[in-house]
């Protein structure tokens, strides 16, 4: 419950920022309302395993209000927010169907990041992104479906296009997404199925000259090889023009005929950012204050992957969970520092290094102090890390029961296609109809 006269601290986004700045604040003389439009905590991080059968969603998602049970000065509020006047210290949330009015004395803005589609319209119609838990499921639907219309097709032509994936960009998500669907198919699927036709076709197209843009050179093409060991083929310096439900266009003329493109290749800001009513910065990001307070706005702090802030370099943060996290901390610490009347601090980020996985024994590792690791000692580092950040004791021994049985029995057992008759099929997962 609320406590008079206390200040009252509102929090937009329990995702890794808004998570960690609420639990920052917990037990402290402040009373916090954390405020989603979903009411769990997603590891973003393993969305490919969801999304390639690996986990099921359940194992990946935390319910926030267990995560602030016996918390009292936490309450959680499941809700869009759709206004913002921060002359008044109030937003506006949509929840139960109707818009209530939030005062607020500080407000931490850690919504996140959404799919940036570059303004084609194409791509945002006819692809599949990788963001949410839900984005996860649906590809999975999609993916199995796929494979189920590929066995009874006699068309060659039509089936190759359903079994032919593409993943669009060169980052941790894509090389691990990549890399978990060659597994799929060479260790589950085909054994399923069993047909000498039946071939999946994985290809990992990057509009620039390399992989993992932040990695040392040999790491890079260390990604590189581990992943053609796979069975992906790596197309650099492709850069999609135009996307149907046939395939995908390259803008240097050639045609890949497909019914399955990964969008991996971008994040902007939350549109939560437009509310602010000012100047945003690249990828729509919010600038601000060594301190994480928002230039011009009192009393607004914000954190994770919407903040614009440059490192000493002159370069902006970059959009990862490590960044989000400590910006989440410090953002609420600098609000308690303000309120006990202390100097608040500037944003220092403690670098832990780089990690992306490829496939089984199959990894790349860029680590504190610099230390490079590549395959099967990267890939116990890449498993141990994400253990130990996975909320929650019930779902760290769950995917590591997942991981080892999967290790063990090549299989992977979350194959079900579950989807709600009532609702239609996104464009890119519609059957093409007899005029087409």
């Amino acid at each position: 419950m609320a406590k008079p006269n206390r200040p009252r601290v509102i929090i937009i986004g329990a995702g890794f920022g808004g998570l960690y700045a609420a639990r920052t604040l917990a037990n402290q003389p402040v009373d916090v309302l954390l405020i989603d439009r979903r009411n769990f905590h997603t590891f973003t991080p393993l969305l490919y395993q969801v999304a390639t059968c690996g986990l099921d969603p359940s194992e990946i998602a935390y319910p926030v209000r267990t995560i602030f049970r016996g918390v009292p000065n936490v309450r959680f509020m499941l809700g869009e927010v759709v206004g913002l006047d921060y002359v008044g210290h109030v937003i506006e949330v949509k929840t139960n169907g109707a818009v209530q009015r939030e005062a607020y004395d500080y407000l931490i803005v850690a919504a996140g990041s959404v799919t940036n589609y570059f303004g084609m319209a194409s791509l945002e119609a006819n692809s599949f992104g990788l963001k949410d838990l839900a984005d996860a499921v649906v590809l999975r639907n999609h993916l199995l479906k796929q494979f189920e219309r590929a066995a009874w097709s006699e068309d060659p032509d039509y089936r190759d296009a359903l079994t032919t994936i593409v993943v669009v960009g060169g980052g941790p998500t894509g090389l691990e997404t990549a890399g978990a669907l060659c597994e799929l198919y060479t260790y589950v699927l085909r054994k399923e199925f069993g047909q000498p036709s039946f071939t999946v076709r994985v290809i990992l197209v990057e509009a620039t000259d390399r992989l993992l843009a932040p990695y040392p050179e040999s790491l890079q093409i260390a990604a590189i090889r581990q992943l053609e060991s796979l069975g992906v083929e790596v197309m650099l310096g492709a850069v999609i023009e135009h996307v149907t439900q046939d395939g995908a266009h390259l803008r240097d003329g050639r045609f890949i005929p497909t019914r399955t493109l990964v969008w991996a290749a971008g994040v902007k800001a939350s549109p939560i950012c437009d509310f602010l009513d000012m100047p945003l910065q690249r990828a729509g990001r919010i600038p601000v204050m060594p301190t994480l307070e928002v230039a011009g706005r009192n009393n607004i702090y914000a954190a994770g992957d919407l903040v614009y802030l440059e490192d000493v370099q002159g370069e902006p943060y970059p959009m990862l969970i490590p960044v989000a996290k400590q910006q989440g901390v410090l953002a609420a610490r600098n609000i308690l520092r303000q309120l006990q009347g202390e100097t608040q601090q500037p944003f220092a980020y403690i670098d832990r290094g780089l990690m992306a996985t490829i496939g089984r024994r199959r990894a790349v590792a860029w680590l504190f102090y610099r230390v490079q690791l590549t395959g099967y000692f990267a890939w116990v580092t890449w498993l141990g890390a994400h253990l130990i950040w996975l909320m929650g004791f019930r779902n760290r021994f769950s995917v590591f029961f997942s991981w080892v049985w999967n290790y063990l029995t090549y299989d992977r057992s979350v194959r079900i296609i579950l989807e709600h008759e009532g609702l239609g099929e996104p464009a890119a997962d519609r059957e093409p109809s007899a005029v087409e």
